[in-house]
């Protein structure tokens, strides 16, 4: 391992908005913020918006930036990647946003039940192949996660490179009968741009430069109802 991840691992470590909860922790549901962010972490009321999958951050910290009357939290397992976002809301003094450094199926032992208000999903593996079906963040494995957190219509955004991933998301939605707010399969040609969805991930950034065209899905999850996964074909 590079000097460079150690130096950054180290860092994480003693980052105040970095937590690292161990397997066995979040495995036994004894993870200490769960249930506990607005509290003991932000010290305020404010909603409580995710970040799934945040690599380096860059949604998290642009929105704490934009939104102070907000809370922002980015969730992600590669802690080199995640340390950018960290590094820059302790250099800015932002005190609104937080970083979890776990796997994203373990989402549902970080968070209690109604304790979240939004989700960003930004540029995840669309997991293309058939028996990866349900690893990919929109499937209903993960939905049914988000639903133990995500307050009675809450929202969720998905912003991919994707074309696939985008009409299978709309498609489990469709089946599933949630609520489509609005979609895009061409983002920055379209009227839903806006200053929130031009902010760019790094992967954006190198997606555009590969000609990828943006899609875009804003939805709600009931949270009383459980998500069936898209039937396969015979």
């Amino acid at each position: 391992m590079g000097k460079g991840k150690l130096a950054r691992f180290a860092d994480n470590d003693r980052f105040e908005n970095v937590f690292q909860p161990s397997y066995e922790i979040l495995i036994n549901q004894q993870f200490e913020q769960k249930g506990n962010w607005n509290n003991n972490f932000f010290q305020n009321q404010n909603p409580i918006t995710l970040e799934i999958g945040c690599g380096r951050g860059e949604y998290s910290v642009n929105l704490a930036s934009k939104y102070p009357e907000r809370n922002f939290i980015g969730v992600d397992i590669k802690g080199a990647r995640l340390w950018a976002g960290a590094k820059f809301a302790t250099n800015n003094n932002l005190k609104n946003v937080g970083f979890v450094r776990t796997r994203i199926e373990f989402t549902d032992s970080c968070f209690a039940k109604n304790e979240v208000d939004e989700i960003w999903i930004t540029f995840p593996d669309p997991q293309l192949k058939d028996r990866f079906a349900k690893k990919r963040l929109t499937s209903s494995r993960f939905l049914n996660k988000y639903r133990n957190f995500l307050k009675k219509d809450g929202i969720v955004h998905l912003k991919t490179d994707s074309q696939e991933l985008h009409e299978y998301t709309l498609q489990i939605l469709k089946h599933n009968n949630l609520e489509i707010i609005e979609h895009t399969n061409n983002l920055y040609n379209s009227n839903l741009v806006s200053d929130i969805l031009s902010i760019k991930t790094h992967y954006e950034e190198l997606f555009s430069k590969q000609g990828k065209t943006i899609t875009y899905i804003k939805f709600k999850i009931d949270s009383e109802k459980v998500i069936e996964e898209i039937p396969e074909e015979k």
